[in-house]
């Protein structure tokens, strides 16, 4: 989304009462201990933040990130701030191993940044280009999505198993090893192959919100997916404190955001009332 119309959404928030505390770490610089003093109700709505990582050997080398610290890094620079030690892909040969929405934020910044190459691997079949008709209206639609980066460039491919990582004799990685799979994730003989590589972005999606901190600090209980559990009011097993969204429900929609915000400021309005 544009900046300027989150500027303008939050000085709206702004005239209607909301402070805005800005490089607050909950559970880091900011201490749970004096949130929870200070105020009445808490609603946890720091969304599903912990990445998907890959297990392989080599995953140590120098040069493998996750998409969330190549990302962000970026849109600071693009507004005007200095990042110390910034991800830079000019010039490099670059593996993007997730073929969803965050994968391709990196192919777009990866072309921005004039990245020599961009491979894009995704562990599933590619999907039809029209809708298929096991996922019929309303059920999301199994098709091929096009980004405008993907139309910018780069190379595509599917049913790709990352087997392990290789890298040169001061750590740094330089070749991707894989295997191609069936749709049902078994290795197929025959079809082992290597890329070369000079860095590698991790963008195989998300597993629930970041336990380590704020959550296992105030002690909330976690569903059986890892997200906190809540009941009806969006309450968690802690009294006063409440989630909503995807550190509530998982990685989702926007609309879901949105739709339990509402939700759980209803609950805390009930709860505050008593």
């Amino acid at each position: 989304m544009e900046q300027h119309l989150i500027d303008r959404r939050m000085e709206q928030m702004r005239g209607e009462g909301v402070k805005f505390e800005t490089n607050a770490h909950v559970g880091g610089n900011v201490a749970v201990e004096d949130v929870r003093r200070e105020f009445d109700a808490i609603l946890l709505a720091g969304g599903a933040e912990q990445p998907r990582d890959l297990n392989v050997p080599g995953r140590e080398l120098k040069g493998i990130h996750f998409a969330m610290e190549f990302l962000p890094q970026q849109n600071r620079v693009c507004e005007g701030d200095t990042v110390a030690d910034q991800i830079l892909v000019g010039g490099k040969r670059v593996i993007i191993i997730g073929g969803g929405d965050t994968g391709a934020d990196c192919l777009g910044t990866s072309h921005r940044q004039g990245a020599r190459s961009v491979t894009q691997f995704e562990l599933l079949p590619k999907p039809p280009e029209a809708r298929s008709p096991l996922t019929p209206w309303p059920l999301w639609p199994m098709q091929l999505r096009v980004e405008s980066s993907h139309e910018e460039g780069g190379t595509r491919d599917w049913s790709v198993n990352t087997v392990k990582f290789t890298g040169d004799e001061h750590g740094n990685v330089k070749q991707l090893h894989a295997v191609r799979v069936s749709p049902e994730m078994e290795a197929l003989p025959g079809t082992e192959f290597t890329l070369e590589a000079d860095l590698v972005l991790l963008a195989m999606g998300f597993t629930g919100p970041v336990k380590n901190g704020m959550m296992e600090q105030l002690g909330v209980g976690l569903d059986a997916r890892g997200n906190v559990a809540s009941d009806a009011n969006y309450m968690s097993s802690v009294r006063g404190v409440f989630a909503a969204g995807d550190m509530r429900r998982g990685q989702s929609l926007v609309v879901w955001a949105i739709a339990e915000g509402r939700n759980a400021a209803e609950g805390i309005d009930r709860y505050l009332r008593g």
